[in-house]
Formats: C-alpha cells, sequence, structure tokens
C-alpha cells in the first residue's frame, strides 16, 4: 500500500498514523512509514507534497511520531489531529526545531509544514489563535465526523449543520494567509450515487471558499481535481484580463473596461489568482496568451 501510493497523481498524499492504526501497532506503523520514507532518493513528480498524520499531541505517541519522521527527508508536511488551542501546534513546532534545525531556523527554504485539523467546536471558536500559532502553519482542514460527534449532531446529505463551522475555517484561513482550506471528507464513492454526492460535496465546498477536499480513495482523485481545478472559461477570462492589464498599465491607463465592465485592482488580482491555481493544475497559460496576445483594454 505504501509503494502503491507513490503512483498516484495528487496534491498531496498523507500517510496516516492516528486512526488508522490500532494502539498496539503504533510504533511498528511508525517505524515502517519511517523506512519507506527515509528509502525514497526523490518525491514523485506527480505528488506536490507526503504528509504524516501523526496522532494528537494530548496522546503519549505524538512525540515518537515527531521525532521518528520529522528526520526524514521526504516529510514535507505533518497533518496534526484534533487541534484543540494554539498550545497544541506550539508544542509540534517546538519539537520540529529541534529534530531538524537546519530546516526549521529561520529563513529555511524548506521546513516541515504543519496542517491542523479541526474537529471540535473549540477549535472553531479559537480559530484565531490557534491561526497564528506557528510560522509553519500551512492550512486548514474541516473533519466533519469528530466535529458532529463533539456536537451530538448527525451529518445529513445538504451538509446544513456544519454551515457555521465550515465558514469559519474558509474565513480564518483567508484572513490569516494560509495557503490551503481542505474541506471534509465525502464518505460516499461507490457508484454513481456515490459519485454524484462527490461532485455535490466538491462544488459546495468549492462556493464556500475551500480549495480542496480530503480524499479517502484514489476513485475520488479525478472528481475532486475537476471540480476543484478553475474552469476553462473562467482561465481565459483571467487570462484576457492580465493581458489587457498588462497593455494598460504600459499606456499609463489607470482605468480601463473590458466587455463593457469596469476593470479594477481586485477584478485583476482574481484573475492573476485564477492563472496561478490554472498552471498548478496543467493548464497552458502561455498557449491561451498566445490565443488572447491581441487583447486590448476598452
Amino acid at each position: 500500500m505504501l509503494t502503491k501510493s507513490l503512483g498516484l497523481t495528487t496534491d498531496n498524499v498523507t500517510y496516516d498514523l492516528e486512526d488508522s492504526v490500532t494502539p498496539s501497532q503504533k510504533g511498528n506503523a511508525r517505524n515502517q512509514l519511517k523506512q519507506h520514507l527515509s528509502g525514497l532518493t526523490s518525491r514523485p513528480s506527480t505528488i506536490s507534497e507526503l504528509a504524516v498524520r501523526i496522532n494528537a499531541v494530548s496522546t503519549p505517541f505524538a512525540l515518537d511520531d515527531l521525532t521518528t519522521l520529522a528526520s526524514a527527508d521526504r516529510v514535507d508536511a505533518v497533518v496534526v489531529p484534533k487541534v484543540n488551542s494554539a498550545a497544541d501546534l506550539t508544542f509540534v513546532t517546538d519539537v520540529l526545531r529541534h529534530v531538524a534545525p537546519a530546516r526549521h531556523e529561520e529563513g529555511a527554504k524548506n521546513p516541515i509544514k504543519i496542517i491542523a485539523l479541526i474537529e471540535s467546536a473549540r477549535a472553531v471558536m479559537d480559530l484565531s489563535t490557534i491561526c497564528k500559532a506557528s510560522p509553519f502553519l500551512s492550512g486548514l482542514i474541516f473533519a466533519a465526523e469528530d466535529f458532529a460527534l463533539d456536537l451530538s449532531i448527525t451529518r445529513t446529505p445538504s451538509l446544513a449543520e456544519f454551515l457555521y463551522a465550515r465558514s469559519a475555517i474558509v474565513t480564518a484561513a483567508r484572513s490569516y494567509e494560509l495557503p490551503s482550506a481542505i474541506d471534509l471528507v465525502c464518505t460516499s464513492y461507490r457508484g454513481n450515487d456515490g459519485l454524484r454526492t462527490l461532485e455535490e460535496e466538491c462544488r459546495g465546498g468549492k462556493a464556500m471558499g475551500f480549495n480542496g477536499k480530503q480524499c479517502i480513495h484514489p476513485g475520488q482523485l479525478e472528481t475532486v481535481q475537476r471540480l476543484f481545478a478553475p474552469d476553462i472559461k473562467d482561465v481565459e477570462w483571467a487570462v484576457r484580463i492580465t493581458i489587457a492589464d498588462e497593455k494598460a498599465a504600459a499606456a499609463g491607463r489607470g482605468a480601463w473596461t473590458l466587455d463593457g465592465k469596469m476593470i479594477d485592482a481586485p477584478v485583476v488580482g482574481k484573475a492573476h489568482a485564477i492563472t496561478a491555481k490554472a498552471e498548478q493544475c496543467g493548464v497552458d497559460i502561455q498557449d491561451l496568451r498566445a490565443k488572447w496576445r491581441d487583447q486590448e483594454p476598452e
């Protein structure tokens, strides 16, 4: 299974040492994962990030997880479950700095990033301090099942019961300029009904501002990647905006229109964000720029 994971094409592969491993097998799983990661000469080009989901800081396993795996060169990130306060991330940060000091000194180019799982009411109410807890924090993930357990609520197909928490997580991530806000797992993935549910959840999460979604099965990857990638029509619009803006700036024009609509700085900023994400998703932006190279501001 560990070797098979390297054949995926995805932004992130996270190896789970928490819920997937029974207490009696924690040490064995940890050592096997360390051997697997240490044996890699490089990260596969089809995977942007290799991460390890450690055990919660409140357990006796977290310290061993961090001290064993933070020294592996191929670990790009640690996913920290059950983050309830800033103290959880402060602990992880201090251990990372101790175990791999060269990667976490000021100005280091390749620190191990921290991704926090938000799973409780306490965490949602403390998002501000959590987001400021570590310079290595790169994203938040909403863990719906544990959140539902904490609040004694039942997950429904509409996901309406999670609206406040999901909105708070996206808003906090954006407010503190974290690169990632990752939406809840879709537990349905088999058959046409499962894929329809997955598509609905992806569209809903993207509309709320999430820029990714957790997957629990390789069969979910294509759908999630397709629906979270920018629509090609949006990419073409963004390319047209950026080209016209470059020409307007060269002509000293601070205000201009395109297709009869006034274009201002926020619109241009959105266009640049769309093109950057499209490039991450493999879209040939230069080809589109060639197509629209004659685009002129009005």
